[in-house]
C-alpha cells in the first residue's frame, strides 16, 4: 500500500521533463491531449514508460503523480509494489495488479468471466484454494495471465498499469510482465514501471531490456540541483530559511529529494533557526535520517517501538498491526503505542495497514536487526500469520530465513505452501520449500515422501535433478508400496526427459520383475514397452514387439494402464509395417473406454501415438478429431508449453500428409513459437522442425528449409528417442534437394540401419528407402531400383493406398523409361483412393510428364491439369510451377480460373490478393492493410486454397 498523499501536495520540483512524458503517454492513451482537446479517432494508443533511478530520487512519488493524474482522465489504474521481503513470494506483484479487479465478484461471477481460465489463473491470484486436475505448466499460466490482464485492458479501458520497485517484484510476476508488457501498445494500456537498475535481480534480464523492445528508453532521475532543493527546504521550514542554510541542506543530501524531506522534518521537530548558525547541525540531522544515524534515532525509542519496528521489517509490506504486535511479543495497547512513536519519528505510516515510509527506512531497520534475533522474528512471523488465517504460503518465506530444528510442523507447513505454490503454476517456488523442509530434516518416515515431492517440482524444468532427488527417494525405507511405484514412474519419466531412454526402460522393468501387485507390475510393464517404443538403441525389439503382442491380444482394456498397453501395440505394428488393418484394431480397442491426453498420472505419448496410427492408416479425420480434443484437453489444463507445441506441430504434420500445405506450415510455425518458449534443444523442437522441414520442401521452399535447419541445429547427432517423422530422413531429403547427393546417401544409409535391425520398416511411417533410390539414382540406377522395389514391397505389406501409391511413383520415377508408364499409372490409382493429396499431386504431374514425351498429348493435359489443380490447392508452389512448365511444353496453356472462385473472398482477402498481384511482398502488403506480416501470409494462403492458384497466378484468376 502505498503512502497516501497530503491535501495539499508538494509539486515536483525539476521534474517537469517526466511529467511531460508522463502526460504524452496518458495523452497517446486517452486521446486527451488538452483541456477537454480530443485527438482525430483512432490515435489512441498504449505503450511503457519506464523511470529507472537510484533509491530516494523521486520514483514513488513520480508514479504517485502518475495515478492522480491517470485518475482524473478516468483511467482504471492498476498499481502494485515490490517488496524487498517478498521477492520470493510467487506472484506476489500479480496478485497486487489484478486481484482487486477481481475479488470482488461472487464465486459464481467469477467463474462465469474467466471461463475455462479460473481453474488455472484462480490459484495463483489467490482467487481460489485450487483447481481440478494437474497444476498448469508455467507458460500456461502467463497465457490465462495474459488473457485477464487483456480482458481488464479492453472491458475498462483505458487502463493505466503501475508498479513501483520493479528490482523486487518476485520472479514469476517479473517474467510474465517483462514477456507481456509489448503488448501494451496493441491495448488501450499503459505500463508504468520504475526500479533500481543496479537492483534488478538475474532473472529479470527480459524485463531490463523491455523498454527498448517497446520503441523507448528508460528515463533516468537526476538529482535535484541546489536552487530546488532550496526550494523544498523554505516550503517547509518557512520562506526566511537564508541561502548558507539551503545549500548546506543540498550539499549534505547530494540533491537526493527524499533525504531532503527528511532532514527538513528534523529540522522543524529540532525546532532549527534556518540560518548560517544552525547549517553545520544539519549533516548531523542527514546522517540521522538514514543508516545507523537512523538506527541510533530508532533505539532512543525504546524497547517496544524498536521490537515493533523490527517485527514490521520482518513483515515486510502490508503490515497487519495485529500480527506484527504479535511477532513482537506486545500487548494491544503497547503495541498501538509503539506504532504511534514510529509515526511521529516518520518510519511507519497508515494506521489500519502500516507502511514504512520510505523502502530504504525498511531495509536500514531489517539489516540492522541481530542475526539471531531476525531469524527468531521469522519463526514467529510464520506462526502468527498461520494463526491468523493466512496458511502455510503465506508462512514459508519466513520459514526459509530460519534454521532447520527438526520440527515436523515446520517440515508440514513447507510441503503444503509446495502443493499450494505448484498448484498455482510456480515449481521453482515450491522447489525451494521442498528443499528447505528436507533440510529441517523431515521425520524419518517422510522423507521418501519429501524427496518424491521435491523431485515432482523439477520434472519440467530440471529433468537431471529429479532423477537424483527420485534415486535418493527410492534409497530411504519406504513402507507403502504405492509411494514406491509412483517415484519409479517419476523416475522413469525424469530419465526419459533427459534422453536416457535406456535407463528409463531398465528403471521401470526392474521394478516390473520385483512387484508383488499384479497391477502395479501390469503399470511398469507398460511403462518399460513404451520408453522402449521410443528407444533408437533397444536391443532386442523383434522380441520385446513380441512380448508386447502376446500381451496385448489378452488384455480387456478394463483400465487405461491395459488401454495404454493396447494403444503401444497399435503403434508397434505401425513402425513394424504389419498390414494397417492390425493397427487400426488395435487403436479401435485402445480407444474404447477412452484415453486421456492431459492426466497428471499418465503420460500424453500412448494417446498422441494411437492418433499417428490413424494418420498413417489413411484415416487423418479420425486423427485430427482426436488432436483437437487432446489440444482442447491441454489447453483446458493451462498445459501450453511443450504438450500444446507437440499438439500444433503434429496436428500440422497431419495436415501435411493430407496435402493441405499450407493450413500444415501455420500449425508448425505455431508450434514452433510454442517450443521456442520452452527451449532450444528440447524434444519438442526436433520434431517441430523436422516437420516444418518436410512442409517447406514440400511446397518447393529449399533455402528457407535450409535456413531453419541452420538456425536450429537440425543435424547431426540427432535425438537418442524415436520421432516421427524420423529427424534423419527429414535430413537426409534436405540434403537430397540440395544437390548433396552423397550427403544425403550416407544419412539415409544410417537411418536404414539404425530402424532395420529393430524391425520399423513401414516406409510410410519413414520413407528412407524412397529418399536414398532417389539418392542412388545418379550414378547406381541398378542399385536404386532394387532399393525401391523393396520400398513398394513393404508398403504393399503395410497396405495403405497412400504408402502403396508413394513408393510405386518413386519406384517410376528411378525406373527404366519403359516401366515407368505402369507404375505411375497404378501409383495415380492408389493415390486417388488416398487422402494424400500432396503425392497424388506429385504422381499426376510425373504420369502426364512421361504420357507429354510419348506424345500422348490429350491424356498428358487431362493428368497435367488435374495435377496443377491438387498441386495449387495443397499449396505446393513449386510443383504447381513445375506442372506449368510440362503445359508449355505441351503447347496447352493453364486454365483460367472462373470467376466464380474468385467471389468466395472477403475484403480482405480481395485487397492482399490485389497487392500481391501487384507485385508487392508480403511486408509491402502488411504496412498497406496496417497488419502483420504473419497475418498476410495466413491470408494469401486462404486465397490460395478459395480460387485454386498460387502467387504467381493471382494476376491472372483476378483479371476481369
Amino acid at each position: 500500500m502505498a503512502r497516501r498523499a497530503p491535501k495539499s501536495r508538494r509539486p515536483l520540483l525539476e521534474r517537469e521533463a517526466e511529467l511531460v512524458a508522463v502526460d504524452e503517454a496518458l495523452a497517446e492513451l486517452t486521446g486527451i491531449r488538452a483541456e477537454g482537446e480530443h485527438p482525430r479517432s483512432g490515435t489512441r494508443r498504449g505503450g511503457v514508460l519506464a523511470f529507472a533511478a537510484p533509491a530516494g530520487l523521486g520514483k514513488t512519488t513520480l508514479l504517485a503523480e502518475t495515478r492522480r493524474r491517470a485518475s482524473a482522465l478516468g483511467c482504471t489504474v492498476l498499481y502494485a509494489r515490490g517488496g524487498d521481503q517478498e521477492q520470493g513470494v510467487a506472484f506476489h506483484v500479480a496478485r497486487q495488479l489484478l486481484q482487486p479487479q477481481l475479488a470482488g465478484a461472487g464465486d459464481e461471477v467469477l467463474r462465469s468471466t474467466l471461463g475455462s481460465w479460473y481453474g488455472i489463473v484462480g490459484p495463483a491470484l489467490g482467487l481460489c484454494t485450487d483447481g481440478a486436475g494437474a497444476p498448469p505448466d508455467p507458460q500456461g499460466l502467463a497465457d490465462g495471465l495474459d488473457w485477464v490482464l487483456t480482458h481488464i485492458a479492453v472491458r475498462r479501458a483505458p487502463v493505466v498499469l503501475v508498479l513501483d520497485d520493479a528490482h523486487w517484484a518476485d520472479p514469476e510476476s517479473l517474467g510474465w510482465l517483462a514477456a507481456f508488457a509489448p503488448r501494451a501498445e496493441e491495448l488501450p494500456m499503459l505500463v508504468v514501471v520504475a526500479y533500481r537498475p543496479d537492483e534488478l535481480p538475474a532473472q529479470a534480464e527480459a524485463f531490463r531490456g523491455l523498454p527498448d523492445r517497446s520503441g523507448t528508453r528508460p528515463i533516468g532521475l537526476e538529482p535535484l540541483s541546489a536552487a530546488a532543493i532550496g526550494r523544498l527546504v523554505r516550503e517547509t521550514v518557512g520562506q526566511h530559511a537564508d541561502e548558507a542554510f539551503c545549500r548546506e541542506a543540498w550539499a549534505v543530501t547530494a540533491g537526493n529529494p527524499f533525504e531532503a524531506v527528511e532532514l527538513t522534518a528534523k529540522v522543524l521537530d529540532r525546532a532549527l533557526r534556518p540560518d548560517e548558525s544552525s547549517a553545520h547541525l544539519l549533516r548531523d540531522l542527514a546522517a540521522a535520517a538514514k543508516g545507523s544515524g537512523l538506527i541510533a534515532r530508532l533505539e532512543r525509542l525504546g524497547t517496544s517501538t524498536v521490537r515493533m519496528a523490527w517485527a514490521a521489517a520482518v513483515l515486510g509490506t502490508s503490515i497487519s498491526p495485529a500480527i506484527a504486535a504479535s511477532v513482537a511479543g506486545l500487548g494491544g495497547e503497547e503495541a498501538a503505542d509503539a506504532a504511534d512513536r514510529l509515526r511521529k519519528a516518520r518510519i511507519l505510516t497508515g494506521s489500519d495497514v502500516l507502511e514504512f515510509v520510505h523502502p530504504l527506512i525498511a531495509t536500514a531497520v531489517y539489516r540492522a536487526i541481530p542475526d539471531a534475533v531476525r531469524v527468531a522474528l521469522h519463526g514467529q512471523a510464520a506462526w502468527s500469520v498461520v494463526d491468523a488465517g493466512l496458511g502455510p504460503s503465506a508462512a514459508a518465506r519466513h520459514l526459509l530465513e530460519t534454521h532447520p530444528e527438526g520440527d515436523p510442523w515446520v517440515v508440514t507447513q513447507l510441503r503444503q505452501a509446495a502443493r499450494d505454490t505448484a498448484r498455482a503454476g510456480a515449481p521453482d517456488a515450491a522447489r525451494r520449500y521442498l528443499a528447505r523442509a528436507l533440510r529441517e530434516p523431515p521425520p524419518f518416515e517422510d522423507r521418501a515422501a519429501v524427496l518424491f515431492e521435491l523431485g515432482c517440482s523439477s520434472l519440467l524444468t530440471e529433468p537431471a535433478t529429479t532423477v537424483n532427488h527420485l534415486r535418493a527417494a527410492l534409497e530411504e525405507p519406504i513402507v507403502d508400496p504405492a509411494l514406491r511405484d509412483a517415484i519409479t514412474y517419476r523416475l522413469s519419466q525424469a530419465l526419459a526427459h533427459s534422453d536416457r531412454l535406456g535407463e528409463a526402460a531398465d528403471t521401470v522393468g526392474q521394478a516390473a520383475r520385483t512387484a508383488t501387485n499384479a497391477r502395479a507390475r501390469l503399470r511398469m510393464q507398460e511403462e518399460q514397452f513404451m520408453w522402449d517404443a521410443f528407444r533408437s538403441d533397444e536391443p532386442d525389439s523383434p522380441a520385446r514387439s513380441r512380448r508386447l503382442s502376446r500381451l496385448a491380444d489378452r488384455l480387456t482394456g478394463r483400465d487405461l494402464t491395459e488401454r495404454y498397453i493396447i494403444g503401444l501395440r497399435a503403434w508397434d505394428a505401425t513402425l513394424r509395417g504389419e498390414p494397417a488393418e492390425t493397427a487400426l484394431r488395435h487403436s479401435d480397442r485402445a480407444l474404447d473406454g477412452g484415453l486421456p491426453w492431459a492426466s497428471e498420472d499418465f503420460g500424453f505419448e500412448v494417446p498422441v501415438l494411437v492418433a499417428m496410427t490413424y494418420m498413417y492408416a489413411d484415416r487423418p479425420g479420425r486423427a485430427e478429431e482426436l488432436f483437437a480434443a487432446g489440444i482442447g484437453d491441454y489447453e483446458r489444463q493451462g498445459w501450453r508449453g511443450a504438450h500444446l507445441a507437440f499438439g500444433y506441430s503434429l496436428l500440422g504434420y497431419v495436415r501435411y500428409r493430407r496435402g493441405r500445405l499450407a493450413e500444415a506450415e501455420d500449425f508448425a510455425r505455431d508450434g514452433l513459437r510454442l517450443a521456442d518458449r520452452v527451449g532450444r534443444g528440447t524434444p519438442v523442437v526436433w520434431y517441430t522442425v523436422a516437420i516444418l522441414v518436410e512442409i517447406l520442401l514440400a511446397r518447393g521452399r529449399v533455402r528457407e528449409a535450409t535456413a531453419l535447419a541452420d538456425q536450429y541445429e537440425f543435424h547431426e547427432p540427432f535425438p537418442a528417442a524415436v520421432t516421427f517423422p524420423d529427424a534423419q530422413t527429414v535430413y537426409g531429403r534436405l540434403l537430397l534437394e540440395r544437390g548433396m547427393v552423397n550427403e544425403a546417401i550416407a544419412q539415409l544409409e544410417a537411418a536404414g540401419r539404425r530402424l532395420d535391425p529393430r524391425g520399423m520398416r513401414n516406409p510410410g511411417w519413414s520413407p528412407w528407402k524412397l529418399h536414398l533410390a532417389l539418392a542412388e539414382a545418379r550414378d547406381t540406377p541398378e542399385r536404386a531400383r532394387a532399393t525401391a522395389a523393396d520400398a513398394v514391397e513393404r508398403a504393399r505389406q503395410y497396405g495403405t493406398a497412400s504408402a502403396i501409391g508413394q513408393a510405386l511413383r518413386v519406384s517410376a520415377e528411378v525406373a527404366a523409361e519403359p516401366d515407368r508408364l505402369k507404375l505411375l499409372h497404378e501409383a495415380v490409382a492408389h493415390l486417388e483412393r488416398s487422402p494424400a493429396g500432396y503425392e497424388l499431386a506429385r504422381a499426376l504431374v510425373d504420369h502426364g510428364a512421361v504420357l507429354r514425351r510419348e506424345a500422348r498429348l490429350h491424356e498428358a493435359a487431362e493428368q497435367l491439369y488435374r495435377g496443377l489443380e491438387t498441386a495449387v490447392h495443397c499449396g505446393a508452389d513449386a510443383l504447381a510451377e513445375r506442372a506449368r512448365d510440362e503445359l508449355a511444353a505441351a503447347g496447352l496453356r493453364p486454365r483460367r480460373l472462373r470467376t466464380t472462385e474468385t467471389d468466395a473472398l472477403t475484403a480482405q482477402e480481395r485487397a492482399a490478393a490485389s497487392r500481391a498481384a501487384r507485385g508487392e511482398d508480403d511486408e509491402q502488403i502488411a504496412a498497406g492493410l496496417d497488419t502483420d506480416v504473419e497475418s498476410v501470409t495466413r491470408l494469401l494462403s486462404a486465397v490460395y486454397r478459395k480460387i485454386g492458384t498460387d502467387r504467381s497466378g493471382l494476376a491472372r484468376a483476378l483479371a476481369p
